[in-house]
């Protein structure tokens, strides 16, 4: 089946990571299936172009299994082309519309949540963040631009270091930032008021999947009783997680982690490097999102009420792929 080489394009980038952060991966979901829609060439029946579509969203959705803002991205954008039944310029016109809508309330969403998160920033705050998040660096720079932080740790972030992307972001906002390695988070934890993280993945019970070594940030703030603050917004939240299906923990390529001929003059080694991990709800204070600032405990309210839609289409599906036969 052939698709556009732009969507082919936006895939690998979102594999190879060159798109990184939930927000970015959703709205690049949806630009990719709004293009798939435009460039579609193939017969001109419904049955077609929902194969069609049903094959570019399992190419999509297969990049990054644990980034559930990318797959409740493509099941929005995919629910929307199911519910016409008016020809295929109607399901046409309905994912491009679809997919418009949801990039739009992807950029808004990053406002509200900056503006409640700011306001839950004490005066005077040293702020600790980890990873890269639009959210959370958008959160920081508007309590910086409150007058409320005096300095931000961030740490460095491995093996990929988007923390430095963290970093350049907030200097170019006037933020002071210290640059950390990730192992020096307990060592400077004393000093820090607020973590700020962002989130891949929020869970039915409030449990955050994130980059890894969130958890490790998470146990050190909790011990030094330190609050810590998720920001997130809504279509992070997994659906699935209500019917107790597992989010899975993405593993990539050990060339991560060590050169690969460094790899090769030591046969038998195995790397292990897993992409995230899962910080608790014990250890979270408030989950901040676009809706406002909830408690971990209130993810399932969440869920229900904003979400509902996504899990409907999942039971219907019977546990087989979502987006239907391909």
């Amino acid at each position: 089946m052939e698709i556009p080489i732009r969507v082919v394009q936006i895939a690998d980038d979102i594999k190879a990571m060159r798109i990184r952060g939930a927000g970015k991966i959703a709205r690049a979901a949806a630009e990719a299936l709004k293009i798939a829609a435009i460039e579609y060439r193939g017969p001109l029946d419904e049955s077609s172009f929902k194969k069609y579509m049903a094959y570019v969203a399992n190419l999509i959705t297969s990049t990054r299994p644990t980034a559930v803002s990318l797959h409740n991205a493509v099941l929005y954008i995919m629910s929307k082309v199911r519910a016409v039944s008016g020809g295929v310029d109607d399901m046409r016109n309905a994912a491009i519309n679809a997919a418009d809508k949801l990039i739009q309330e992807s950029i808004e969403a990053i406002s509200r949540i900056s503006e409640f998160g700011a306001k839950r920033i004490k005066n005077g705050a040293v702020v600790l963040t980890h990873c890269h998040s639009t959210a959370a660096v958008s959160t920081i720079i508007n309590a910086n631009r409150m007058g409320k932080i005096v300095k931000v740790y961030s740490t460095e972030t491995r093996p990929f270091f988007q923390g430095r992307i963290t970093a350049r972001q907030l200097l170019e906002s006037s933020v002071p930032v210290i640059q950390i390695p990730d192992s020096a988070v307990r060592y400077v934890m004393n000093e820090v008021d607020h973590v700020v993280v962002g989130a891949d993945t929020v869970t039915s019970n409030g449990a955050v999947i994130n980059k890894i070594g969130t958890s490790q940030v998470a146990l050190a703030a909790h011990e030094a009783r330190v609050r810590v603050f998720v920001t997130a917004e809504t279509y992070k939240f997994s659906p699935m997680t209500a019917i107790g299906e597992l989010v899975p923990i993405e593993m990539r390529g050990a060339e991560e982690v060590v050169p690969l001929d460094w790899i090769k003059s030591h046969p038998g080694l195995e790397i292990l490097n897993p992409s995230f991990d899962v910080t608790p709800p014990e250890y979270i204070d408030a989950i901040v999102t676009e809706i406002g600032v909830i408690p971990p405990q209130a993810a399932i309210n969440v869920l229900v009420e904003r979400l509902g839609w996504a899990l409907e289409e999942f039971l219907q599906s019977e546990h087989r792929p979502v987006f239907g036969e391909v």
